[in-house]
C-alpha cells in the first residue's frame, strides 16, 4: 500500500478541487479564503545561459563596475539549484520543462518526462497538461511567450508544447498556434509556412503543407513580421503573432565568422527583446485580468556556446533592457511577480580583469589563451584588444578579457532574482522546480512551497 505524504491543508484541498474539475484559482480560494489581492500576474524572464558572472561582465562593460543593471536593482535573490533527473547540468529543454511543470525530468525532455519513446506526458488527474501556462489557459487567463530565438526554442516552447524531440520544430510551431496563447513573438518564420511558400524573411520549410500564419489569422491573431508593425499594433489588439526573422533574431556565430560575413551579433534595425516585452505586456494587460508572460533571451546561451563574448554581453544587455520594461510594469502594477533566472551557464564565461597602473593603457592585444590554456576573447574575438569597461567611480575605463570553460553549458553560477508580489519567497536557495511553484502560487494561490518547507524541515 502506497502512503501519500502529508500535505498542508490549503494544497490538499486545492488538489481535490482540481480533481473535481474546478479551476486552480477557484480551488485555492475555496481552500484558503485568500483575498484576490494575493493573486496576480507573473512575468518570468529567462536569459538562457546567463550566470552571475555574465551579469558582472555586462555591468562592467555597459555601466561600469560601480554602476547598476536593472538586474542589480531587483531586491530579492536566491542561489539556483539546476540539476536534472539524470544530469548535474541542465539542458535548455530539460531545464525549461522543469520551469514549466515544477518536476525533475530527464535531460532530453521537451514538455514530457523524457525524450523519445521513453517519455510520458506530464498530466493532472483529468489528463490535462500540468504546465503552468496550459493551466492558466484552461483557467481563462491570457498567456504570452516572447523569444529572441526561433519560436520552438524550449525556454518558451516547453510551456505549451509536448514533443518527443526538441528538434521537431514544425510540430512545436503548430503546438504554439494551437495552444491558445494570446501573444507569440519570436523568430522562426520558416517553420510556420509550407515549403516553397514565400515569407517576409525567406521561404517556408514545412513538409505537411500547413500555413500556420493563415491558420493564426483565421483564429483571430494579428500577424506582424517587422519592427514597425509591432510598434504600431492597433489599440485593442487581443491576440498577436509576431515572427521577426526566418531563424533567430540574432547571428549566433563566432566573432571571426561575423567579421568574414560583414555581420553584427544583432542587427540594429531588428526588433529588440525589450520592444517585444513591452508590446506583450500591453496586449496581455489590456483586458484587466492577471496573466502569465514568459520571455527568453536565447542569445546569451547561443553565443556562449559559440564562445562569442561580444555576442553574449550584447544579448545580456538586451535581456536587461527587457527587465527594465518589466520592472516599470511592476512599479505601476504591484500585484505582479517578476522573476528572472537561467537554467545553466552557457560556456562558463568569466571576466578576466587586466591590471593597469593609473594613466597607463591596457594591452593592445590579448593572448589567445590564458596561462592555464583556457580560451580568451577580447572585444572582437580571439587575440584582439581587450574590452574596455565603462568608467568606474574614479573615471577610469579598466580593460578586461573573457575566458571560457567550455562550449557546452556548465553549472554553479546561476541565481534567481525577483521583485513584486510573493517575491519574498526568493531567498536562500531555490530549486529549479520552484519556478513553476512560485508561478502557481501567484496565479492560483497553490502554495507548494509550503509543502516543500513542511517536508524538509529539521525535526
Amino acid at each position: 500500500m502506497r502512503v501519500l505524504p502529508l500535505l498542508p491543508g490549503s494544497v490538499l484541498i486545492g488538489m481535490i478541487g482540481l480533481l473535481l474539475g474546478g479551476s486552480p484559482a477557484a480551488s485555492a480560494n475555496a481552500a484558503t479564503g485568500s483575498d484576490e489581492d494575493r493573486l496576480g500576474s507573473v512575468i518570468f524572464i529567462h536569459p538562457d545561459g546567463a550566470s552571475a558572472a555574465t551579469w558582472t561582465a555586462a555591468r562592467a562593460l555597459y555601466y561600469g563596475p560601480d554602476g547598476e543593471l536593472h538586474w542589480d536593482k531587483m531586491p530579492e535573490v536566491a542561489v539556483y539549484k539546476g540539476h536534472m533527473k539524470d544530469s548535474l547540468t541542465a539542458t535548455s529543454n530539460g531545464g525549461a520543462t522543469t520551469h514549466a511543470y515544477g518536476i525533475k525530468v530527464m535531460s532530453d525532455a521537451y514538455g514530457r518526462t523524457a525524450g523519445g519513446g521513453a517519455g510520458e506526458d506530464i498530466v493532472d488527474a483529468n489528463g490535462d497538461s500540468r504546465s503552468v501556462a496550459m493551466q492558466a489557459i484552461r483557467a481563462g487567463l491570457p498567456v504570452g511567450l516572447v523569444q529572441s530565438g526561433i519560436a520552438p526554442e524550449p525556454g518558451t516552447g516547453c510551456f505549451v508544447s509536448r514533443a518527443v524531440s526538441r528538434r521537431d520544430y514544425q510540430g512545436i510551431a503548430a503546438d504554439l498556434i494551437e495552444s491558445g496563447a494570446e501573444v507569440l513573438l519570436s523568430g522562426g518564420e520558416r517553420y510556420f509556412l509550407p515549403a516553397g511558400a514565400s515569407g517576409v524573411h525567406g521561404p517556408g520549410v514545412r513538409k505537411d503543407g500547413r500555413d500556420l500564419i493563415a491558420e493564426a489569422e483565421a483564429a483571430g491573431y494579428t500577424v506582424v513580421r517587422t519592427r514597425s508593425e509591432l510598434l504600431s499594433l492597433p489599440p485593442g489588439t487581443t491576440r498577436v503573432l509576431g515572427l521577426f526573422a526566418a531563424g533567430s533574431t540574432f547571428n549566433d556565430i563566432t566573432e571571426e565568422a561575423l567579421a568574414e560575413r560583414g555581420l553584427e551579433p544583432f542587427d540594429a534595425e531588428d526588433t529588440t527583446l525589450a520592444e517585444m516585452t513591452e508590446a506583450a505586456l500591453r496586449v496581455l494587460s489590456s483586458g484587466g485580468q492577471r496573466f502569465l508572460l514568459v520571455v527568453e533571451e536565447e542569445g546569451t546561451d547561443n553565443f556562449g556556446n559559440k564562445n562569442n563574448a561580444r555576442g553574449v554581453l550584447e544579448a545580456a544587455k538586451r535581456a536587461d533592457d527587457a527587465l527594465g520594461v518589466a520592472r516599470s510594469f511592476v512599479g505601476a502594477h504591484p500585484g505582479t511577480l517578476l522573476m528572472t533566472a537561467a537554467d545553466g551557464d552557457g560556456g562558463g564565461l568569466r571576466m578576466r580583469g587586466i591590471p593597469v597602473g593609473v594613466g597607463k593603457a591596457g594591452p593592445n592585444r590579448l593572448p589567445a589563451k590564458d596561462v592555464n590554456g583556457a580560451p580568451m576573447d577580447g572585444a572582437n574575438g580571439t587575440a584582439t584588444a581587450p574590452f574596455l569597461a565603462a568608467p568606474n567611480a574614479n573615471g577610469l575605463r579598466l580593460p578586461f578579457g573573457v575566458v571560457w570553460a567550455s562550449r557546452d553549458d556548465v553549472s554553479g553560477g546561476v541565481v534567481v532574482r525577483g521583485e513584486g508580489l510573493h517575491s519574498e519567497r526568493i531567498r536562500g536557495t531555490l530549486d529549479n522546480t520552484d519556478i513553476a511553484k512560485l508561478i502557481r502560487l501567484t496565479l492560483f494561490g497553490l502554495d507548494e512551497l509550503d509543502e516543500r518547507a513542511s517536508t524538509s524541515a529539521a525535526p
